[in-house]
């Protein structure tokens, strides 16, 4: 007797971003399992998947959002679940990998975080990881399972094409994010200009820019980062464009964190657009109308099917998704 394996690929998301969680669903054209989350008196987290998953292709998406720590366990424990309920191969999907920016010691005494989180992924029973635009490229080598990095880049570069007409300088916010600039700047035939920042020491989220390295005078500047946090960093680029005589400037990253005065700052900075993608839940209602909100659920889409059809994710990107 012969049997031929049926596969079945099963959708979770956790609740932390649903509405992202659902449009990926419907560019898959499947539903969405229930997990049946809950919290005990003393908070803590339960989850009973309401249908048989053994054997299953398990996709659990879970992006890293603030409460950043309740995310991730609340990730941890899905993926715990699943194991335990004889799931065939499960794949983490966080479209923002939290404790990104902990990815090294730069002083002594501190942790790498980002590789403890990667730990605690595996050790609740991940067999792969996706995310999208990781803070650094060696975050990927801290994982010991397949590590599928995406990009967003095609829907901002998209977004670019269609909306900017005049001469464009895509700019880099610090050194960093150099070899992200210039890809973009390739990809669109723009120049590349640089900012130089530094970080006062002892201080958290303080940022000073120090000058521009290209020519934006008179030119459509858009700043390229991998997330806006507190804003201190674009903020601060686009204050030093503006210095030098550019013309107009626009702000652009995946992830849109925009923790506390985030808001505030880009409110009050001279930057006439802000774009961010859907990674991280946005607030659209706290009155800034220069914000706007990219989709990357049919990205994050196209990355499940391949891997659940077991083809290649980075043709999906022309094999540009290296970080």
């Amino acid at each position: 007797m012969e049997l031929i394996p049926r596969r079945r690929l099963e959708l979770v998301s956790g609740r932390s971003h649903p509405e992202l969680a659902q449009q990926i669903a419907a560019h898959l054209g499947v539903g969405l399992g229930e997990a049946n989350l809950r919290e005990f008196a003393n908070g803590e987290i339960h989850c009973r998947y309401d249908i048989s998953i053994r054997g299953c292709d398990v996709f659990i998406i879970q992006t890293h959002c603030g409460p950043v720590n309740d995310s991730l366990m609340e990730q941890l424990i899905m993926i715990d679940a699943a194991k335990r309920a004889s799931a065939k191969r499960i794949t983490a999907v966080c479209p923002y990998y939290g404790y990104s920016r902990q990815d090294r010691k730069s002083t002594g005494r501190e942790p790498i975080t980002a590789k403890l989180v990667a730990d605690l992924l595996s050790a609740a029973g991940a067999d792969r990881v996706v995310s999208v635009d990781l803070h650094s490229g060696q975050i990927q080598g801290f994982f010991d399972v397949p590590f599928d990095h995406l990009t967003a880049a095609p829907v901002l570069e998209a977004y670019l094409r269609e909306h900017v007409t005049r001469d464009v300088v895509m700019v880099a916010p610090d050194a960093g994010r150099v070899k992200v600039a210039e890809r973009y700047s390739q990809h669109l035939g723009a120049d590349l200009a640089l900012v130089h920042k530094t970080r006062p020491r002892g201080l958290a989220n303080a940022v000073k820019a120090r000058h521009v390295v290209g020519d934006v005078e008179g030119r459509h500047c858009v700043l390229i980062d991998d997330m806006i946090d507190t804003a201190g960093t674009i903020c601060a680029a686009a204050e030093l464009l503006h210095e030098s005589g550019a013309a107009d400037v626009w702000a652009m990253a995946t992830h849109g964190v925009l923790s506390d005065p985030a808001m505030d700052r880009l409110k009050a900075a001279p930057i006439s657009r802000v774009v961010v993608t859907d990674t991280l839940p946005v607030p659209t209602d706290r009155g800034l109308d220069k914000l706007e909100v990219l989709s990357v659920a049919k990205i994050i889409a196209d990355a499940v099917d391949a891997v659940f059809e077991d083809t290649s994710v980075s043709e999906i990107f022309g094999g540009e998704n290296l970080a």
